[in-house]
């Protein structure tokens, strides 16, 4: 027994949906069918917003990092996802499960930062029109970017590195479909107190943070909307930040329901939990990145003009 507590981990297994072999060909089909949409979506999104002068501007340069930041995110995941549904033994080395965990935490981050950005773009688009070349020149919304890059960068390399120094002995299943920091966590032999405040840390900095400046920024923004006095001009002004808000709200909200909601006390209960829990960061993993390009293009004129002149189709997207 002392020498199988001894043996150091070299390879974790990833439950996932091991016990539901029926949902795993379903959610297989369905997964694969959604990240090849994420890839195309936001490809073309990121090609109109490269080629496309007209949207040269910070916010479709935003999105052009944000797409790109979903593709980065979701190919740290889904393949892992697709590979264990159809291999039998769903193992991932430590290595691999050290480089995922790592991209997931800098993607992760630096969305929360990014989308933060994008709200005080639109603060100063609606609130100080007349400023706005000024305020967000090109260096000002390209070091924007780049502090949100590094500052994902940072967060992944302290959390990724204070993780693989833990010693990991005896246990090696993840009760996950991938790496997730807490479910490895559970499984170290020694002291994690400081990993944990870390991460308290970094959830304060990333998520608390950011969420409080996008609040602050639409706060502004709908009191200088509701002073606009015609009608079209309070809905020209809430529509050029409509998609921005509706994609922090699923961004955001995943998340919290995620984390806030009520565990189960009950074995049965807290079975069924765990199937929940996995589909719901299925959710945010998937489903968010796919519904980004989804959400712009379908509310955003510019976005749409732009695909369809980059498709070269007259009447692509006329009739959404």
């Amino acid at each position: 027994m002392n020498e199988t507590n001894q043996t150091t981990v070299k390879e974790f297994i990833l439950l996932g949906l091991s016990g539901h072999p029926k949902l795993e060909t379903i959610l297989f089909v369905l997964i694969l069918w959604m990240y090849l949409v994420i890839l195309l979506g936001n490809g073309v999104l990121i090609i109109a917003t490269i080629y496309d002068s007209h949207l040269h501007t910070p916010m479709y340069f935003f999105l052009g990092n944000l797409s790109f930041l979903d593709i980065c995110y979701t190919t740290s995941s889904v393949p892992l996802i697709l590979d264990s549904f159809l291999t039998p033994r769903k193992s991932i080395s430590f290595s691999s499960c050290a480089m995922q965990m790592s991209l997931s935490f800098g993607t992760g981050a630096t969305e929360c930062i990014l989308l933060s950005m994008m709200a005080f773009d639109r603060y100063v688009a609606i609130c100080n029109p007349l400023r706005y070349p000024v305020i967000m020149s090109k260096t000002a919304y390209v070091s924007m970017a780049v502090c949100s890059w590094t500052s994902g960068a940072v967060d992944s390399i302290i959390q990724t590195s204070l993780a693989v120094q833990l010693p990991f002995c005896g246990a090696n299943i993840i009760d996950h479909f991938v790496c997730e920091i807490l479910a490895v966590l559970k499984l170290a032999c020694g002291d994690i107190t400081i990993n944990v405040l870390t991460m308290m840390g970094s959830n304060l900095i990333f998520l608390v943070f950011p969420l409080i400046s996008i609040s602050i920024s639409y706060v502004f923004i709908l009191a200088t909307i509701l002073r606009i006095p015609s009608a079209e001009g309070k809905r020209k002004a809430f529509s050029t930040c409509s998609a921005h808000l509706t994609v922090v709200i699923v961004f955001y909200g995943t998340i919290f329901f995620m984390y806030a909601k009520p565990k189960s006390k009950d074995s049965f209960g807290v079975s069924r939990e765990d199937i929940t829990d996995k589909f719901i960061s299925l959710f945010y993993g998937v489903v968010t990145p796919m519904l980004n390009p989804l959400i712009y293009s379908l509310r955003n004129k510019d976005v749409k003009t732009a695909v369809k002149n980059l498709l070269g189709q007259k009447y692509f997207l006329e009739e959404l």
